[in-house]
């Protein structure tokens, strides 16, 4: 997962309106991203807080359903575990709960050229640019895909089940939120409020990394608070099987695309170890993992640069944050760690990142 700040500069637009006029409001967003778009991003952003109520209110309305108060009892317990143990923000956000008419909030479209693994970047007013464009609408977001494919680009639409406005608004827990078990919302909602606690423009796997190491570590530490073990470990381990599988053939392809080769061959070098990855998680699903075929539906749709685009950015410094994590006092202590990061330059960020883990 899991980023709307597009919306959210949609918004402030249509508050600055009464101040500076259409035509001015117009102006300030040229050369950011169309009208159009950032209006139906403020249109969906408004139709999902319309649906918003306070979670206690629900749990203590008795005419809610009993399985939705359920639910809805640990996420705030959840709630507050961010805020005294982790240090994220004490604000209104995921305080309060909207039933959704769809399976997702949002979609999420990543764009690539066809022998690259460099995001196209979407840019904004306030929070620069972003790895990723979101939609509200799954069929706008499944137009913008065919305009980019039709351009010749690897393109991937995500349905999203949570994100963060960065605390511009007051987010809503989502229906889409509680699909999962109590572990995964509480992963979920850690990496999330985890953006509104710190942030760097233009630098999305940066924040994302940031965010991914927050929510896990913090669900760890959730989980040993309840005073159970961590999560099922067969479950965790096939998950990272999986994950080393995609960010090796990643690795693969940043090479060829960086080779000296011809473009003709290095589509027939894409296409061949797009191909080795189907064949490769197949042999260890069947002959280590029983047949378990959780990850199936990830690699039943045509695999792509665009597809594995997410990988790298929500993993690539998940380790290095790991090792600044346990050099701090605490999580206030690591979070202004983060910070000092995140003041360098995008050069010397990176940098330093990658000496996190050294001796």
């Amino acid at each position: 997962g899991r980023l709307a700040r597009q919306g959210v500069a949609a918004g402030r637009c249509m508050k600055r309106l009464a101040t500076l006029g259409l035509g001015a409001c117009l102006l300030w967003l040229s050369g950011c991203s169309s009208v159009g778009y950032l209006y139906q991003s403020w249109q969906g952003q408004r139709a999902l807080m319309a649906r918003a109520e306070p979670i206690e209110h629900l749990i203590a309305d008795p005419q809610t359903d009993p399985q939705l108060a359920e639910r809805l009892r640990p996420a705030s317990q959840i709630r507050r575990y961010a805020v005294e143990a982790l240090a994220l923000p004490d604000n209104t956000t995921y305080t309060r709960y909207a039933a959704l008419p769809g399976p997702y909030p949002l979609w999420n479209l990543f764009v690539t050229d066809e022998l690259s693994l460099a995001p196209v970047q979407h840019c904004y007013p306030f929070f620069g640019c972003i790895a990723y464009k979101g939609y509200f609408d799954q069929d706008r977001a499944e137009q913008a895909a065919a305009d980019w494919r039709a351009r010749g680009k690897d393109v991937y639409v995500a349905g999203i089940p949570a994100y963060s406005t960065l605390g511009w608004y007051n987010d809503p827990l989502f229906s889409s939120m509680l699909h999962w078990s109590d572990d995964y919302l509480a992963e979920m909602l850690f990496h999330e409020l985890a953006h509104q606690r710190f942030y760097v423009k233009d630098d999305t796997a940066f924040n994302e990394s940031y965010a991914s190491f927050v929510g896990q570590q913090g669900q760890r530490e959730w989980l040993k608070a309840l005073g159970r073990e961590a999560l099922d470990p067969v479950a965790g381990e096939r998950l990272r099987v999986f994950v080393e599988l995609v960010l090796g053939t990643r690795a693969e392809l940043e090479a060829l695309y960086q080779s000296e080769q011809s473009d003709d061959a290095k589509r027939r070098a894409k296409a061949a170890l797009l191909a080795q990855l189907k064949v490769d998680y197949t042999a260890v699903r069947d002959q280590q993992w029983a047949g378990d075929p959780r990850f199936d539906h990830w690699f039943a749709a045509d695999l792509n640069n665009a597809r594995l685009l997410p990988f790298g950015l929500y993993d690539q410094w998940v380790p290095a944050f790991e090792c600044l994590y346990q050099r701090s006092s605490g999580w206030a202590d690591f979070h202004q760690r983060v910070e000092a990061l995140g003041a360098l330059a995008a050069e010397a960020r990176t940098a330093a990142l990658g000496q996190q883990c050294g001796d």
